[in-house]
């Protein structure tokens, strides 16, 4: 599926993506908004990991999805 499907049914999704990334709260996916960039950023602050680790996993989701 594509960034803007995702982006356009943000409240749909964002139930799937805190089960996916638990540690963002809701107040993370109210930031986020939809935006990739934004939750590549949120990911590698919760979690402590690479731009690049954040961006593959992204992907991942978004092949899944």
């Amino acid at each position: 599926m594509n960034w803007d499907t995702i982006e356009g049914n943000w409240k749909q999704f964002s139930g799937k993506v805190r089960e996916k990334w638990g540690k963002l709260t809701d107040d993370d996916l109210e930031v986020i908004a939809g935006k990739r960039d934004r939750l590549s950023g949120k990911i590698q602050e919760r979690y402590g990991i690479a731009k690049e680790e954040a961006e593959r996993q992204i992907d991942e989701y978004q092949r899944a999805t």
